[in-house]
């Protein structure tokens, strides 16, 4: 069975042999004394006329107790275990699954993670003398924690290092990860893979040819979750007042029945707006709808859909939203009256605030952030606002297009119904008494083709839909045609939908996050819901949080002519990741090896506790030698001689 020493090191405690040594052949220095008689020190008189300061080294009981208490101790320091088992392999993977799940509590309290990290722990313990092994974390993304490395202590503080993501977990690109790094090295290979089993990807293991090694930790538990959670801005049918409406999934993957309270509340506020109590049967999912009735302040505010009473995975018991903007939207014409056909269509719709600038001062105007804005006659190079129309722009670059020659009565030959802006109209008998040939930067940018070039374009860049129309509505039949309301209405609606979907868009754990943020900007900060505070770049009015790894609030603000901030509500939401029973796995033509982690820990046993209580058990017994009684005192020191009185 072999052993080994976990902290080498401990063995300098035997340098403390050398002194205690010299404590028992060095000499007491004596004192001159004047004294009656030398009778009583016969004993001592050798010593007394030594001239070296050193004597004869005596074993003595107490000298052979303290020096192997002092050998057990320094081995002991050493961390001494033993390995049952040793993992075969000269190049090993380890992979450990540090998804949502993993954050699950065991009736013991000890979280999977925390078992995860114990048997990585155990594996590099166990891996054979000459063996490399490498660190993979499986979130949702693979990222190598360590490299192929023999130090053991390296490999130890990376386990360490290794946290739960609140994502749905991708076990397999982990997987694909470690056995690409393997399959390129010589010798035998092992992949060891640590996980609950609880995996979104029941197929990770499939395509596996190496050895494989499955630790399974974690206990199964009941678990209730709020798997999809979505907000709507509506209107009360009694009062016809605004309402948000909060739309929950709750799911119980539990095997028991669960009573559960559905708690919504805003952000960094206690009161609750709404709750309702349900009862879900074993495997159940119910929807559950939460209203209220928001302030004129609560919009873009944060939402909190919470579960009572908590189990034993929190990260699920709760869902993050923004209150809706409603269906008010504020549109900008500048200038204002150059094109009435538009503003005519535009304001037909009850839910439009038509607000007028006029070109010079359209930059400085206090716009809305979400604004439509619809410019005539023009191509700014900077715009404020969300969405944007550009009609009938002079001749040259305008964005992503260029703006050529005046057509004369060009025939409309075909269009994008496809496109968002063009869905439910047809532009048959449209008639144009004059456009400009529109070039685009891609086929793909055309929306309106005629006879003689291209009369609609997209202009769309990240975070903003832009559409060129290369000519005034008013020099054509266009406007006295349904197709042309219906335009108007789809702009405004798509207008509303990215609204909806909020600045943000939706966002979810593990995934990258888009902002639309001025275009002017490059420079913004997030704050993570922990409180930590980071720089991100912004391009082109679009600024990316490249991953989201919890679930909850980041803000998102910047400065410059136009400050302004954005929250983001990411969930994990994960059906699969809410199952904490293990499920079966797929596996391939190499059948893996199951190995629970309990399993894994019993394969090495420390010594450091035994050997450290036999070190104080020898340092008992020399204390008791030292102090203990001697059985024949009187026997120690010859008895005097009686006087002789015969002679007398």
């Amino acid at each position: 069975m072999p052993i080994e020493l976990a902290s080498p090191k401990g063995l300098w405690l035997l340098g403390l042999v050398v002194p205690l040594v010299a404590l028992y052949i060095l000499k007491v220095r004596r004192q001159r004394l004047r004294v009656s008689s030398t009778w009583l020190w016969a004993g001592a008189e050798r010593d007394l006329l030594a001239k070296s300061p050193f004597r004869k080294l005596i074993a003595q009981v107490p000298l052979i107790l303290q020096l192997l208490a002092l050998a057990l101790l320094a081995l002991a320091l050493t961390r001494p275990a033993t390995r049952g088992g040793t993992i075969i392999g000269d190049h090993v993977a380890i992979v450990v699954d540090t998804s949502a799940s993993m954050g699950a509590r065991d009736p013991s309290g000890e979280t999977r993670m925390a078992a995860a990290k114990q048997a990585a722990h155990d594996v590099i313990a166990a891996l054979a003398p000459g063996s490399d092994a490498m660190l993979v974390d499986a979130g949702r993304e693979a990222r190598i924690a360590s490299p192929l490395d023999r130090d053991r202590r390296r490999l130890d503080l990376a386990i360490d290092r290794l946290e739960v993501r609140e994502v749905e977990g991708k076990l397999g690109r982990a997987v694909a990860l470690a056995s690409d790094r393997l399959r390129q090295l010589p010798g035998s290979k092992r992949l060891i893979v640590i996980t609950d089993g609880a995996l979104a990807d029941r197929g990770a293991l499939a395509a596996v040819t190496l050895p494989l090694t499955v630790v399974k930790v974690g206990a199964p538990a009941s678990n209730a979750a709020v798997v999809r959670v979505d907000v709507r801005s509506g209107r009360d049918p009694a009062t016809r007042r605004d309402q948000t409406q909060v739309f929950a999934m709750v799911a119980n993957r539990g095997d028991a029945k669960r009573d559960l309270f559905v708690t919504l509340r805003q952000r960094n506020v206690s009161e609750p707006l709404a709750s309702r109590r349900v009862q879900l049967a074993p495997g159940e999912r119910s929807p559950v709808i939460l209203t209220f009735e928001p302030a004129p302040g609560d919009q873009g505010s944060g939402l909190v859909v919470e579960l009572s009473p908590s189990d034993a995975l929190a990260v699920d018991d709760r869902a993050y939203a923004k209150v809706p903007a409603g269906r008010r939207l504020t549109v900008v014409m500048a200038p204002p009256g150059k094109s009435p056909w538009l503003e005519r269509a535009f304001g037909a719709d009850p839910d439009v605030e038509l607000l007028g600038a006029s070109l010079a001062e359209l930059d400085r105007a206090d716009v809305p952030a979400d604004a439509l804005v619809a410019v005539t006659g023009a191509c700014p190079a900077r715009l404020p606002g969300a969405d944007f129309l550009i009609v009938a722009p002079p001749k040259g670059r305008c964005r992503s297009s260029v703006v050529g020659e005046p057509l004369d009565k060009p025939s409309i030959t075909s269009w994008s119904p496809s496109d968002p802006r063009l869905r439910f109209l047809t532009l048959d008998g449209v008639e144009l008494a004059s456009a400009s040939r529109i070039e685009p930067d891609g086929p793909a940018d055309s929306l309106v083709r005629s006879r003689d070039g291209t009369v609609m374009s997209d202009l769309s860049s990240p975070g903003r839909s832009g559409t060129l129309l290369g000519f005034e509505p008013g020099d054509s039949n266009w406007p006295l045609k349904a197709s042309f309301v219906l335009f108007a209405r789809n702009l405004l609606e798509l207008a509303r939908a990215h609204r909806e979907s909020g600045i943000t868009g939706p966002a979810r754990t593990g995934e990258p996050v888009s902002v639309r943020v001025p275009p002017d900007l490059t420079e913004v900060e997030l704050e993570d819901p922990s409180g930590k505070r980071v720089k991100l770049p912004a391009r082109a009015g679009l600024a990316v949080v490249p991953e989201v790894a919890r679930a909850g609030f980041y803000f998102v603000s910047w400065k410059g002519a136009r400050p302004g901030s954005a929250l983001i509500a990411a969930n994990l939401t994960s059906d699969a990741e809410s199952d904490l029973s293990p499920r079966d796995l797929e596996v391939g033509e190499q059948a893996p090896e199951v190995e629970s982690a309990a399993r894994l820990a019993d394969a090495r046993t420390d010594w450091t506790w035994l050997i450290a209580a036999l070190a104080l058990a020898l340092l008992g017994a020399d204390a008791w030698w030292l102090t203990r009684r001697p059985r024949r005192a009187a026997a120690l020191a010859p008895k005097p001689r009686l006087p002789d009185r015969s002679a007398a």
